[in-house]
């Protein structure tokens, strides 16, 4: 409850209220986002925000770490069991500075890292040109070989690896609607010694759950993810990892069996200062929850919710991205289906309170900033309670709105509805 900030600071407390009031009125399909419990939104506005912890529990530079090291130890253990690794660090500040933190970890300047094509489903720490990661290492990229079953070119992807001789394999993704082959990726980065590594953000919560694979169960070494999207939790990251566990304070050998301590080395003191233990605060209670058996049958709803959605979505005509989806996510062809780009469809919906975003088709003509298509999620809106039959009328009006994009009178029929809709599925810590 805010009680405080009405009086000393107004703008940023009407900020706030304006937000609530977004996100209650309105449908969130963005699909990587999600709504914290109201225990993980206590976890995040507590006193250990005031804590400065830099160091590993038991080993920290400053004193008063009593009840942080305790916190950081239980949010450790829950992440390992959860997830089955060696080793886990919690502080990374979200997903992006965690791949960071592990190519500093392993790869020397100009070292190769094999991932995902960006087009084809691919994250912007993957090897985008746009970010400083592709000044100081070699990316390549592996692509779908059919993109109406979403079956990856494992045979290209080998080709590739054994050309160019990557000292990472990166299975992730930020757009990509199906599984991928974990044993066939980890097969290619042992013949070519390089180290297997899987960005799960998106899927994390699935994993947790047991309904998606967890690529420790075939071999890989490392798994970086938020702590946000399918996991449930607030606005951090995890590195997990396979081998021995060792004094994060002490140079090692750069070997495989190392790689616990040479990431926990290269998040601190290597890349960032003091964690954020509030943050950790809220990952731990989020991954206590997902330990839960009602997590289990919330990952199984939308999984439910996501097929239901892009099953009306293709029967009403739409093109999708491999025809479908075997997770939380999906793709819309939005010039295939409605002869307009992503970014006018997505400003069309959120004129009707639908919040989605834009993204990239496999190799798009179109620039990122108006791309193709539309990606759709359904982890928030199953979290809010909505199950098979809400998805199909979200659906519908999806599909109505961007048939009518520029009828501002029937939009705002629609933004009704959407909002009489959603105010029967309560989000969770707002009155």
């Amino acid at each position: 409850m805010i009680t405080h900030l009405k009086k000393t600071d107004p703008n940023v407390y009407n900020f706030i209220k304006g937000e609530e009031k977004r996100q209650k009125n309105g449908m969130e399909l963005i699909a990587s986002e999600n709504y914290v419990s109201p225990s993980v939104l206590e976890a995040l506005g507590t006193v250990f925000t005031n804590k400065y912890s830099e160091g590993y529990p038991g080993k920290r530079y400053y004193g008063g770490q009593e009840f942080t090291d305790k916190l950081e130890s239980l949010a450790i253990e829950r992440a390992k069991k959860l997830f089955r690794s060696d080793h886990a660090n919690v502080q990374p500040l979200s997903g992006a500075p965690a791949n960071v933190a592990v190519y500093f970890a392993w790869l020397n300047p100009g070292d190769t890292v094999l991932g995902m094509d960006l087009t084809h489903g691919g994250h912007l720490t993957h090897g985008s040109p746009v970010t400083y990661m592709a000044k100081l290492y070699n990316f390549v990229r592996y692509k779908m070989k059919d993109v109406e079953t979403g079956e990856i070119d494992y045979d290209e992807l080998r080709r590739v690896a054994k050309k160019e001789k990557p000292k990472i394999i990166l299975a992730g993704f930020s757009a990509y609607p199906r599984e991928y082959d974990y044993a066939k990726m980890k097969a290619i980065a042992d013949e070519v010694g390089a180290v297997a590594m899987a960005d799960m953000a998106h899927i994390a919560g699935l994993i947790a759950a047991g309904l998606l694979k967890n690529p420790f169960d075939y071999g890989f070494h490392i798994i970086t993810t938020t702590t946000h999207k399918t996991l449930r939790g607030p606005r951090g990251a995890l590195i997990l990892s396979k081998g021995t566990v060792g004094n994060p304070l002490k140079q090692v050998e750069k070997t495989i069996e190392n790689l616990p301590t040479l990431i926990d080395r290269s998040v601190f003191p290597g890349f960032q200062g003091g964690p954020h233990m509030n943050t950790i605060a809220a990952i731990t209670v989020a991954l206590g929850e997902a330990a839960k058996p009602a997590f289990k049958t919330y990952a199984k709803q939308i999984l439910k919710n996501a097929k239901a959605m892009a099953e009306e979505l293709m029967d009403l005509g739409c093109k999708l991205v491999t025809n479908g989806t075997d997770n939380h996510l999906m793709v819309m062809d939005c010039v295939t289906s409605f002869g307009s780009n992503g970014k006018e469809i997505e400003v069309a919906l959120d004129k009707a309170g639908i919040t989605a975003s834009k993204s990239t088709i496999p190799d798009d003509p179109l620039p990122p900033y108006s791309p193709s298509g539309l990606r759709l999620g359904t982890p928030a809106m199953t979290t809010r309670g909505m199950k098979e039959k809400q998805m199909k009328q979200i659906a519908r009006w999806i599909v109505e709105i961007s048939q009518n994009r520029n009828d501002e009178k029937k939009i705002n029929k629609i933004k009704k509805d959407v909002q009489d809709l959603c105010l029967k599925y309560p989000v969770p810590g707002i009155k």
